[in-house]
Protein backbone atom coordinates (compact mmCIF):
# COMPACT_ATOMS: atom_id res chain seq x y z
CA UNK A 1 0.00 0.00 0.00
CA UNK A 2 1.14 3.63 -0.78
CA UNK A 3 2.40 5.25 1.89
CA UNK A 4 2.08 9.63 2.66
CA UNK A 5 4.15 9.56 5.32
CA UNK A 6 7.45 10.98 5.41
CA UNK A 7 9.96 7.97 4.57
CA UNK A 8 13.31 7.28 6.43
CA UNK A 9 15.33 10.73 4.76
CA UNK A 10 12.71 13.18 5.39
CA UNK A 11 10.72 12.86 2.09
CA UNK A 12 7.16 12.87 1.49
CA UNK A 13 7.50 11.44 -2.30
CA UNK A 14 9.70 14.31 -3.91
CA UNK A 15 9.28 17.26 -1.24
CA UNK A 16 10.90 17.74 1.88
CA UNK A 17 14.21 16.87 3.03
CA UNK A 18 17.10 19.34 4.54
CA UNK A 19 18.91 22.29 3.04
CA UNK A 20 20.11 24.08 5.50
CA UNK A 21 23.42 26.32 5.94
CA UNK A 22 26.62 24.30 7.56
CA UNK A 23 26.85 26.47 10.32
CA UNK A 24 22.57 24.31 11.37
CA UNK A 25 24.13 21.23 10.19
CA UNK A 26 24.68 20.29 13.65
CA UNK A 27 21.56 21.40 15.01
CA UNK A 28 19.49 19.80 12.47
CA UNK A 29 21.34 16.56 12.44
CA UNK A 30 21.18 16.48 16.26
CA UNK A 31 17.21 16.98 16.08
CA UNK A 32 16.69 14.33 13.81
CA UNK A 33 18.79 12.04 15.48
CA UNK A 34 16.61 13.03 19.14
CA UNK A 35 12.94 13.71 18.38
CA UNK A 36 11.77 10.01 17.56
CA UNK A 37 13.34 8.93 20.80
CA UNK A 38 11.74 11.49 22.62
CA UNK A 39 8.61 11.53 20.97
CA UNK A 40 8.34 8.02 21.59
CA UNK A 41 9.67 7.57 25.48
CA UNK A 42 7.14 6.96 27.90
CA UNK A 43 8.21 9.86 30.11
CA UNK A 44 7.51 12.44 27.26
CA UNK A 45 4.32 10.39 26.21
CA UNK A 46 2.84 11.03 30.04
CA UNK A 47 3.72 14.67 30.36
CA UNK A 48 2.41 15.31 27.17
CA UNK A 49 -0.52 13.76 27.65
CA UNK A 50 -0.95 15.49 31.21
CA UNK A 51 0.42 18.84 29.94
CA UNK A 52 -2.54 18.63 27.14
CA UNK A 53 -5.50 17.67 29.66
CA UNK A 54 -4.78 19.90 32.38
CA UNK A 55 -3.05 22.45 30.68
CA UNK A 56 -4.44 22.95 27.22
CA UNK A 57 -8.04 21.43 27.83
CA UNK A 58 -7.93 18.70 25.53
CA UNK A 59 -9.80 16.82 24.28
CA UNK A 60 -11.62 19.34 22.39
CA UNK A 61 -15.31 18.53 21.37
CA UNK A 62 -16.16 17.42 17.63
CA UNK A 63 -19.20 19.66 17.72
CA UNK A 64 -22.14 18.34 15.40
CA UNK A 65 -22.83 22.08 13.57
CA UNK A 66 -26.78 21.08 12.67
CA UNK A 67 -27.61 24.27 11.07
CA UNK A 68 -24.79 24.61 9.50
CA UNK A 69 -25.43 20.91 7.92
CA UNK A 70 -28.59 21.94 7.31
CA UNK A 71 -26.90 24.39 4.75
CA UNK A 72 -25.01 22.31 2.91
CA UNK A 73 -26.64 18.96 2.89
CA UNK A 74 -24.59 16.43 5.29
CA UNK A 75 -23.52 15.68 8.75
CA UNK A 76 -20.99 18.30 9.44
CA UNK A 77 -18.80 18.05 12.27
CA UNK A 78 -16.47 21.20 13.84
CA UNK A 79 -13.37 19.95 15.36
CA UNK A 80 -13.40 22.86 17.81
CA UNK A 81 -9.50 23.61 17.95
CA UNK A 82 -10.92 27.15 18.56
CA UNK A 83 -11.35 26.08 22.40
CA UNK A 84 -7.65 25.46 23.14
CA UNK A 85 -5.89 27.35 25.66
CA UNK A 86 -4.59 30.53 23.60
CA UNK A 87 -7.36 29.77 21.19
CA UNK A 88 -5.37 28.11 18.48
CA UNK A 89 -3.98 24.39 17.50
CA UNK A 90 -0.67 25.77 17.81
CA UNK A 91 -0.06 24.95 21.23
CA UNK A 92 -0.40 21.12 20.84
CA UNK A 93 2.62 21.68 18.81
CA UNK A 94 4.28 24.32 21.44
CA UNK A 95 4.01 21.99 23.97
CA UNK A 96 5.48 19.11 22.50
CA UNK A 97 8.54 21.05 21.62
CA UNK A 98 9.93 23.04 24.41
CA UNK A 99 9.49 19.61 25.94
CA UNK A 100 12.29 18.42 23.43
CA UNK A 101 14.31 21.22 23.67
CA UNK A 102 14.31 20.82 27.43
CA UNK A 103 15.32 17.32 27.10
CA UNK A 104 18.10 18.73 24.68
CA UNK A 105 19.47 20.66 26.88
CA UNK A 106 18.25 23.98 25.47
CA UNK A 107 17.96 27.49 27.27
CA UNK A 108 16.60 30.02 24.48
CA UNK A 109 13.45 29.69 22.26
CA UNK A 110 13.48 31.25 18.92
CA UNK A 111 10.40 30.94 17.11
CA UNK A 112 8.48 33.18 13.98
CA UNK A 113 5.08 33.87 13.73
CA UNK A 114 2.52 35.36 10.94
CA UNK A 115 -1.11 35.52 12.59
CA UNK A 116 0.72 35.64 16.18
CA UNK A 117 -0.89 32.49 17.42
CA UNK A 118 2.16 30.39 17.23
CA UNK A 119 3.94 33.62 18.98
CA UNK A 120 1.84 33.22 21.92
CA UNK A 121 1.42 29.67 21.99
CA UNK A 122 5.49 29.79 22.03
CA UNK A 123 5.77 32.44 24.42
CA UNK A 124 2.91 30.80 26.82
CA UNK A 125 4.85 27.27 26.80
CA UNK A 126 8.27 29.49 27.71
CA UNK A 127 6.81 31.59 30.60
CA UNK A 128 5.27 27.72 31.68
CA UNK A 129 8.82 26.20 31.36
CA UNK A 130 10.68 29.03 32.55
CA UNK A 131 12.93 29.60 29.39
CA UNK A 132 14.02 33.04 27.63
CA UNK A 133 11.79 33.39 24.49
CA UNK A 134 12.43 35.26 21.37
CA UNK A 135 9.82 36.14 18.65
CA UNK A 136 10.21 37.13 15.26
CA UNK A 137 7.14 38.83 13.52
CA UNK A 138 7.00 40.52 10.16
CA UNK A 139 6.18 44.83 10.97
CA UNK A 140 3.19 44.40 8.20
CA UNK A 141 1.92 41.20 11.04
CA UNK A 142 3.01 43.20 14.20
CA UNK A 143 0.53 46.20 13.22
CA UNK A 144 -2.76 43.74 12.35
CA UNK A 145 -2.05 41.68 15.10
CA UNK A 146 -1.50 44.01 18.20
CA UNK A 147 -3.29 42.09 20.73
CA UNK A 148 -1.52 38.99 20.09
CA UNK A 149 2.08 41.20 19.80
CA UNK A 150 0.86 42.62 23.54
CA UNK A 151 -0.02 39.39 24.99
CA UNK A 152 3.53 37.72 23.97
CA UNK A 153 5.17 40.63 25.92
CA UNK A 154 2.94 40.54 28.88
CA UNK A 155 3.99 36.11 29.02
CA UNK A 156 7.65 37.90 29.15
CA UNK A 157 8.35 37.25 25.62
CA UNK A 158 10.93 39.62 23.21
CA UNK A 159 9.18 40.46 20.43
CA UNK A 160 11.08 41.67 17.14
CA UNK A 161 9.49 43.26 14.20
CA UNK A 162 11.00 42.43 10.81
CA UNK A 163 11.18 44.96 8.63
CA UNK A 164 12.84 43.40 5.63
CA UNK A 165 10.48 41.85 2.50
CA UNK A 166 6.71 42.24 2.63
CA UNK A 167 7.56 42.28 6.72
CA UNK A 168 5.09 39.22 6.64
CA UNK A 169 5.55 35.49 7.91
CA UNK A 170 8.08 34.35 5.48
CA UNK A 171 10.21 37.61 6.20
CA UNK A 172 9.95 36.89 9.97
CA UNK A 173 11.09 33.73 9.27
CA UNK A 174 14.29 34.63 7.57
CA UNK A 175 15.00 36.53 10.33
CA UNK A 176 14.09 33.16 13.17
CA UNK A 177 16.71 31.13 10.92
CA UNK A 178 19.78 33.86 10.74
CA UNK A 179 19.10 33.96 14.38
CA UNK A 180 19.82 30.20 14.97
CA UNK A 181 22.73 30.59 12.69
CA UNK A 182 24.17 32.71 15.51
CA UNK A 183 23.23 31.13 18.28
CA UNK A 184 23.22 27.25 17.74
CA UNK A 185 24.59 25.95 20.80
CA UNK A 186 22.34 27.00 23.48
CA UNK A 187 18.91 27.85 20.79
CA UNK A 188 16.31 25.65 19.83
CA UNK A 189 14.04 26.77 17.31
CA UNK A 190 10.20 25.98 17.55
CA UNK A 191 8.97 26.18 13.93
CA UNK A 192 4.85 26.66 13.94
CA UNK A 193 4.42 24.60 11.15
CA UNK A 194 5.09 21.03 9.23
CA UNK A 195 7.72 23.27 7.08
CA UNK A 196 11.68 23.58 7.24
CA UNK A 197 14.26 21.23 6.77
CA UNK A 198 13.14 17.67 7.88
CA UNK A 199 12.65 16.83 10.67
CA UNK A 200 10.40 19.72 11.43
CA UNK A 201 7.07 18.61 8.89
CA UNK A 202 7.10 15.30 10.62
CA UNK A 203 7.67 16.17 14.22
CA UNK A 204 4.94 19.08 14.06
CA UNK A 205 2.44 16.64 12.34
CA UNK A 206 2.89 14.22 14.75
CA UNK A 207 2.66 16.56 17.84
CA UNK A 208 -0.68 17.99 16.07
CA UNK A 209 -1.67 14.43 14.97
CA UNK A 210 -4.03 14.35 18.67
CA UNK A 211 -6.47 16.29 16.49
CA UNK A 212 -7.11 13.13 14.07
CA UNK A 213 -6.76 10.53 17.08
CA UNK A 214 -9.59 12.61 19.09
CA UNK A 215 -11.20 12.87 15.67
CA UNK A 216 -11.49 9.03 15.29
CA UNK A 217 -12.37 8.12 19.16
CA UNK A 218 -15.28 10.91 18.77
CA UNK A 219 -16.33 10.02 15.80
CA UNK A 220 -16.72 6.37 16.91
CA UNK A 221 -18.94 7.63 19.70
CA UNK A 222 -21.19 10.18 17.90
CA UNK A 223 -21.45 8.11 14.55
CA UNK A 224 -20.31 4.40 15.09
CA UNK A 225 -17.57 4.76 12.98
CA UNK A 226 -14.45 6.30 13.27
CA UNK A 227 -14.34 7.25 9.32
CA UNK A 228 -15.72 10.43 7.82
CA UNK A 229 -16.19 10.58 4.80
CA UNK A 230 -14.49 14.03 4.23
CA UNK A 231 -11.80 15.88 5.69
CA UNK A 232 -11.64 19.73 5.71
CA UNK A 233 -8.74 22.05 6.41
CA UNK A 234 -7.39 25.30 5.68
CA UNK A 235 -3.84 25.56 4.90
CA UNK A 236 -0.67 27.91 4.86
CA UNK A 237 2.56 26.24 6.23
CA UNK A 238 0.13 23.06 6.76
CA UNK A 239 0.15 22.17 10.71
CA UNK A 240 -3.60 22.18 11.41
CA UNK A 241 -4.36 20.10 8.11
CA UNK A 242 -1.63 17.85 9.13
CA UNK A 243 -2.92 17.18 12.45
CA UNK A 244 -6.43 16.87 11.45
CA UNK A 245 -5.58 14.17 8.07
CA UNK A 246 -2.63 12.46 9.91
CA UNK A 247 -4.36 9.27 10.88
CA UNK A 248 -6.81 9.09 7.72
CA UNK A 249 -3.32 10.07 5.24
CA UNK A 250 -3.03 6.45 4.06
CA UNK A 251 -7.53 5.41 4.04
CA UNK A 252 -8.75 6.18 0.60
CA UNK A 253 -11.47 6.15 1.47
CA UNK A 254 -11.70 9.57 3.34
CA UNK A 255 -11.41 12.32 1.02
CA UNK A 256 -9.31 15.25 2.25
CA UNK A 257 -9.69 18.80 1.36
CA UNK A 258 -7.22 21.31 1.73
CA UNK A 259 -8.20 25.24 1.80
CA UNK A 260 -5.25 27.50 0.30
CA UNK A 261 -5.64 31.51 0.78
CA UNK A 262 -6.99 32.78 -2.98
CA UNK A 263 -6.35 36.60 -1.75
CA UNK A 264 -7.93 38.59 -4.70
CA UNK A 265 -8.29 36.02 -7.17
CA UNK A 266 -5.42 33.24 -8.41
CA UNK A 267 -4.49 35.34 -11.39
CA UNK A 268 -4.74 38.73 -9.30
CA UNK A 269 -1.23 38.48 -8.35
CA UNK A 270 -2.01 39.31 -4.49
CA UNK A 271 -2.73 35.52 -3.58
CA UNK A 272 -1.15 32.90 -1.34
CA UNK A 273 -2.57 29.70 -3.28
CA UNK A 274 0.50 28.39 -3.24
CA UNK A 275 -0.31 24.40 -4.63
CA UNK A 276 -2.17 26.91 -7.54
CA UNK A 277 0.60 28.59 -8.30
CA UNK A 278 3.72 27.25 -7.31
CA UNK A 279 6.73 25.45 -9.11
CA UNK A 280 9.18 23.50 -7.21
CA UNK A 281 11.67 24.81 -5.13
CA UNK A 282 13.51 25.29 -1.96
CA UNK A 283 12.04 27.51 0.83
CA UNK A 284 13.73 27.38 4.30
CA UNK A 285 15.43 24.31 4.42
CA UNK A 286 13.05 22.31 2.32
CA UNK A 287 11.90 21.31 -1.51
CA UNK A 288 8.30 22.24 -2.00
CA UNK A 289 6.16 24.47 -3.94
CA UNK A 290 7.11 28.01 -4.04
CA UNK A 291 5.68 30.79 -5.48
CA UNK A 292 8.56 32.32 -7.38
CA UNK A 293 8.91 34.33 -11.14
CA UNK A 294 10.44 32.89 -13.96
CA UNK A 295 13.96 33.78 -12.76
CA UNK A 296 13.39 31.72 -9.21
CA UNK A 297 13.16 34.93 -7.25
CA UNK A 298 9.97 34.12 -4.46
CA UNK A 299 6.71 36.27 -4.89
CA UNK A 300 5.14 37.84 -2.24
CA UNK A 301 2.37 36.36 -1.41
CA UNK A 302 -0.58 38.20 -0.38
CA UNK A 303 -3.81 37.21 2.40
CA UNK A 304 -6.42 39.03 4.08
CA UNK A 305 -4.85 36.58 6.61
CA UNK A 306 -1.63 36.52 8.66
CA UNK A 307 -1.74 33.09 9.42
CA UNK A 308 -1.82 32.20 5.81
CA UNK A 309 0.43 34.27 3.53
CA UNK A 310 3.43 31.91 2.78
CA UNK A 311 5.05 31.76 -0.39
CA UNK A 312 5.75 27.90 0.61
CA UNK A 313 3.50 24.90 1.76
CA UNK A 314 4.40 21.70 3.98
CA UNK A 315 6.22 19.07 1.60
CA UNK A 316 3.72 16.62 3.24
CA UNK A 317 0.64 18.61 1.58
CA UNK A 318 2.97 19.59 -1.50
CA UNK A 319 2.97 15.60 -2.11
CA UNK A 320 -0.67 15.20 -1.32
CA UNK A 321 -1.25 17.40 -4.04
CA UNK A 322 0.84 16.39 -6.50
CA UNK A 323 -0.24 12.74 -6.04
CA UNK A 324 -4.20 13.94 -6.09
CA UNK A 325 -4.87 12.89 -2.68
CA UNK A 326 -6.13 15.88 -1.48
CA UNK A 327 -8.09 18.13 -3.16
CA UNK A 328 -7.00 21.53 -3.11
CA UNK A 329 -9.29 24.53 -3.49
CA UNK A 330 -7.96 28.41 -3.11
CA UNK A 331 -10.37 30.38 -1.21
CA UNK A 332 -10.40 34.07 -2.28
CA UNK A 333 -10.33 36.89 1.04
CA UNK A 334 -14.33 37.46 0.44
CA UNK A 335 -15.37 33.83 0.22
CA UNK A 336 -13.25 33.37 3.88
CA UNK A 337 -15.49 36.63 5.42
CA UNK A 338 -18.80 35.34 3.83
CA UNK A 339 -18.12 31.56 5.17
CA UNK A 340 -16.95 33.39 8.84
CA UNK A 341 -19.94 35.51 9.29
CA UNK A 342 -22.30 32.42 7.60
CA UNK A 343 -20.87 30.34 10.92
CA UNK A 344 -21.12 32.93 13.37
CA UNK A 345 -24.95 33.71 12.28
CA UNK A 346 -25.67 29.79 11.73
CA UNK A 347 -23.93 28.55 15.43
CA UNK A 348 -22.51 31.16 17.09
CA UNK A 349 -18.89 30.54 16.85
CA UNK A 350 -16.61 33.24 15.16
CA UNK A 351 -13.79 31.35 13.57
CA UNK A 352 -9.95 33.00 12.85
CA UNK A 353 -9.66 34.42 9.68
CA UNK A 354 -7.60 31.49 8.51
CA UNK A 355 -10.48 28.69 9.53
CA UNK A 356 -12.84 30.45 7.45
CA UNK A 357 -11.01 29.42 4.30
CA UNK A 358 -11.91 26.15 4.97
CA UNK A 359 -15.16 27.10 5.65
CA UNK A 360 -15.46 28.94 2.42
CA UNK A 361 -14.84 25.47 1.03
CA UNK A 362 -18.42 24.34 1.34
CA UNK A 363 -19.73 26.10 -0.99
CA UNK A 364 -17.32 24.78 -3.98
CA UNK A 365 -18.16 20.98 -2.42
CA UNK A 366 -21.30 18.56 -2.93
CA UNK A 367 -22.28 16.35 -0.46
CA UNK A 368 -25.05 13.74 -0.20
CA UNK A 369 -27.21 13.97 3.02
CA UNK A 370 -25.97 10.60 4.43
CA UNK A 371 -21.87 11.93 4.33
CA UNK A 372 -20.02 12.72 7.69
CA UNK A 373 -18.13 15.85 6.83
CA UNK A 374 -15.44 17.05 9.23
CA UNK A 375 -13.90 20.15 9.19
CA UNK A 376 -11.20 22.15 11.55
CA UNK A 377 -11.88 25.04 13.18
CA UNK A 378 -8.07 26.04 14.07
CA UNK A 379 -8.63 29.14 16.02
CA UNK A 380 -10.94 31.86 17.72
CA UNK A 381 -11.52 35.21 15.52
CA UNK A 382 -11.24 37.36 18.52
CA UNK A 383 -7.99 38.41 16.88
CA UNK A 384 -9.49 38.85 13.44
CA UNK A 385 -12.10 41.31 14.69
CA UNK A 386 -11.07 44.49 13.48
CA UNK A 387 -10.41 42.75 10.22
CA UNK A 388 -13.88 41.51 10.13
CA UNK A 389 -15.21 44.86 11.01
CA UNK A 390 -13.73 46.45 8.20
CA UNK A 391 -14.83 44.45 5.87
CA UNK A 392 -18.93 43.64 7.21
CA UNK A 393 -20.79 45.79 4.86
CA UNK A 394 -19.50 43.88 1.88
CA UNK A 395 -20.01 39.91 3.95
CA UNK A 396 -23.57 41.23 4.99
CA UNK A 397 -24.59 42.10 1.38
CA UNK A 398 -23.23 39.05 0.40
CA UNK A 399 -25.29 36.77 3.03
Amino acid sequence: MESFLVNNEGYYGDFGGAYIPEILHKCVTELQQTYLTVLQSEAFQQEYAQLLRDYVGRPTPLYLARRLSERYGCRLYLKREDLNHTGAHKINNTIGQILIARQMGKKRIIAETGAGQHGVATATVCALMNMECVVYMGKMDVERQRVNVEKMKMLGATVVPVTSGNMTLKDATNEAIRDWCCHPADTYYIIGSTVGPHPYPDMVARLQSVISEEIEKQLLAQEGRSCPDYLIACVGGGSNAAGTIYRYLDNPEVQIVLAEAGGKGVESGMTAATIALGKMGIIHGARTYVIQNADGQIEEPYSISAGLDYPGIGPMHANLAARKRAVVLAVNDDEAIRAAYELTKLEGIIPALESAHALGALPKLRFKPEEVVVLTVSGRGDKDMETYLSHAPQAETHS
